[in-house]
């Protein structure tokens, strides 16, 4: 057995055995700037009230932004989807370039043709070790068909809903 105190590669490894969606987190700043990234540190929390949580390292350049703004958008990207993956999870200043969106409550960019969508409130923020824990309350939602991007040992990896 290995202490993740003492070996955080090998610590990281076993938690990259755990499949997880990828999601893209979008909200905008105060000067009207879009700002978006990639997240895989999605979860569900409540049915009632609805709520979602995300986490991000503290100390991101994103952090004091998504601190501060009242709502965000989760999108669960799908399969087919990667390439917008590593675009929110590249230079921040090309996130949003020549890319349509409309605009959600409070007036977050909101992507097309994910899987699925959450928009929601910034209701509560945790510290969670090294990073910060979002909860999030959902004021609307939507959901698509087809299958979803996921993320397993390192790599993207793709599933048929339909098996």
């Amino acid at each position: 057995m290995s202490n993740p105190s003492h070996d955080s590669r090998a610590f990281r490894d076993a938690l990259g055995l755990f499949a997880t969606g990828i999601t893209v987190v979008t909200t905008r700043l105060a000067s009207g700037e879009p700002l978006g990234l990639t997240v895989n540190s999605f979860n569900s929390v409540s049915l009632d009230p609805p709520l979602v949580l995300w986490s991000l390292m503290l100390g991101s350049p994103s952090e004091e932004a998504f601190r501060a703004c009242s709502h965000y958008a989760i999108h669960v990207l799908a399969d087919g989807q990667q390439a917008l993956s590593n675009r929110f999870a590249g230079s921040r200043e090309q996130r949003f370039a020549g890319l349509d969106t409309t605009a959600g409550l409070g007036d977050v960019p909101l992507l097309e043709g994910c899987l699925a969508r959450f928009e929601c409130r910034n209701d509560i923020q945790y510290a969670g070790g090294d990073h910060l824990i979002f909860v999030g309350r959902v004021e609307r939602f939507e959901r698509g068909a087809g299958n979803p991007l996921l993320y397993f040992g390192g790599a993207y990896r793709h599933v048929d809903a339909q098996d």
